[in-house]
């Protein structure tokens, strides 16, 4: 610890521990093939869609693990902090960005339901909610972006906890 630090009384940030895995979230729902092969719209809307899946995913397999309840708590942090962010680049202003993330909370909220029920039922109930939750390229059919998430999920399910936690996903 620095000097400074010490002096200051500077604390390490919590979410230190998940940035790792923030950034391997960012990155695999950034993938081409979800785009190029899956048929996700490569657009603002699209990318939001892919990060908000591929984190619904991860933070789904962290719910089966004590040791992650708390940390996938520093992932969402980061998660409104990253969006806090691009909504700020975008133009938005101070006054309306806490509106904004109560928004984007929300609709985060809403595809962890989403996909929970959509791995838990099948291949046809993650189709479904893929097609409500993701944009899709038309005539895209939501099965192919359902089945890769789903291969993405049953592979996570297998990878250890400290893994998980290090952004070791995916790979």
């Amino acid at each position: 610890m620095s000097f400074l630090a010490r002096l200051f009384g500077a604390q390490k940030d919590d979410r230190d521990t998940v940035r790792e895995l923030w950034h391997r979230v960012v990155a695999i729902a950034r993938e081409k093939e979800w785009y190029r092969d899956c048929g996700v719209a490569d657009t603002l809307a699209g990318r939001f869609d892919m990060i908000t899946l591929v984190l619904s995913l991860v933070m789904l397999r962290m719910e089966h693990d004590e040791a992650l309840i708390a940390p996938s708590a520093r992932l969402t942090e980061l998660f409104v902090e990253d969006m806090d962010g691009q909504l700020r680049e975008q133009g938005v202003g101070d006054v309306v960005v806490g509106k904004h993330i109560g928004k984007l909370m929300g609709t985060l909220g809403g595809r962890l339901g989403a996909y929970r029920t959509g791995l838990s039922g099948g291949e046809d109930a993650m189709a479904e909610a893929v097609r409500r939750n993701v944009t899709l390229t038309s005539g895209t059919d939501p099965l192919l972006v359902a089945q890769r998430a789903r291969a993405f999920a049953a592979g996570l399910a297998l990878v250890p906890g400290f893994r998980v936690l290090a952004g070791e996903i995916g790979r």
